[in-house]
Order: C-alpha cells, then structure tokens, then sequence
C-alpha cells in the first residue's frame, strides 16, 4: 500500500507539474535564438511529443546561463511527426549551422530522434553524445491502447523502435536519465551499453528539472 501511495503522489506531482509548464509554454514569448550565445559545447535541445522546447525552458536557461550555446528547433513544433521525420530535421539544423562536437539533450521522444541522428543519419559525426530523459528506448505497452497514430507509434512492436534498438554501437555516447517509476513508460528507459542513471524519484516531466540532468549534461558538454 505504501508503495502505490507513493506512486501515486509521484503521479500527481508530475502531472501538476506538466499542466503548470504547459500553461506557461503558451504565454511565453521568448526569442529563442537569445540562447544561442555562448563559448561553451553547443546544446540541441529536442523536446517529446506534443512539447515545444518551451516546456523545458528551465533546463535551457541553465544550461545557458552556464555558457553553453543553446539550439532550440522552431520546425520541430510539438514533435508529431514521426520519428526519422524529427530526426531529418535536427541533422538538417546540424548541417546548416555547421554544428559540431554536439550535445543533445533530449526528453522522451526526443531521445529516440538524438538517437536516430546518432546511428542512421548523415550527420552522425557532428553529435557528441546524447544526454536523454524519460526516453522510451524499448517503446511502452501502454501505447497500444492509444487510440491516436502519434501515441501508438511508441509501440514495443513498432518498426522504427525495433529498428534503433538494433543500433547498438551509439548506446555507450549516451546517458540514459529515468526514474523508479515512470507513468507513461512502465518498463522503464534502461538502455543497454548506456550510462543509465536511475533517479530515486518517480515522474515523466518533472525529472526534467532534477539537478542530476544538469549535472550530467555539464559533465558530458566538458568531456566534448
């Protein structure tokens, strides 16, 4: 019992804490290429689906405030194309600023397009490592009960899921960042050959502003 109030708890904290960054995603009217400046490894922030890079505004402003330059994707929009369609356009943005030595920072399937940027596409060499959250590597059962093409497109089953968990070789550039308990990705978002950092927490969004993802970002954008 103990352990389903938890959950529980861990669920509504997490939703409250998406309602509050959605709501405040709308109003904002940021310019995002004030983010850009900076000396420091360049960071490309892909946002999961249905979320604009505003929703994980706190992140960003941190990592810029760090001096790291900061690259946010209008043409991503909410992320509902699919998955080799997202990651067209990152490597597109990749090529034509001449990116390299790149960081991305990713945030549920957001994770999925760093890595189909880091194993299928051309611009695989300009991309450092990939520093992903709540990414569902190993898709969700819960997604064959949606009833929306996005939604289902995270099946275990699904072609481009199957496909990028056959590309291994990239796994050890990227660290893995999940909690105990994830209410959108139930088996979690372990992946192997991966740094996969379990936070002993539980949530989908609000793990976004846990100082470790901070930390870990720091450290993979030093070692770049």
């Amino acid at each position: 019992m103990t352990k389903i109030l938890q959950r529980l708890g861990w669920w509504a904290a997490d939703y409250a804490y998406a309602a509050a960054w959605q709501a405040r995603s709308f109003a904002n009217r940021t310019d995002p290429l004030w983010f850009r400046t900076g000396d420091r490894a360049p960071i490309v922030i892909v946002p999961g689906v249905y979320e604009s890079w505003k929703f994980l505004q706190p992140l960003v402003v941190a990592l810029h405030d760090r001096g790291h330059q900061v690259h946010l994707l209008d043409p991503l929009r909410h992320n509902r194309q699919p998955v080799a369609d997202g990651a067209r356009i990152v490597a597109d943005y990749l090529d034509k600023h001449d990116l390299r030595d790149v960081v991305i920072v990713a945030h549920s399937k957001g994770g999925l397009i760093g890595k189909h940027v880091m194993a299928l596409g051309p611009a695989t060499q300009r991309i450092y490592g990939m520093v992903a959250v709540a990414s569902p590597f190993g898709g969700s059962r819960y997604a064959d009960l949606m009833m929306l093409p996005t939604l289902r497109s995270f099946s275990p089953r699904d072609a481009t899921i199957q496909a990028l968990a056959r590309e291994t070789a990239v796994n050890a550039r990227i660290v893995s960042i999940y909690g105990r308990f994830d209410p959108h990705i139930p088996g979690g978002s372990e992946l192997a050959g991966a740094h996969n950092v379990v936070l002993e927490t539980g949530g989908h969004f609000r793990i976004l502003a846990h100082p470790r993802v901070i930390a870990e970002v720091a450290a993979m954008a030093e070692r770049s």
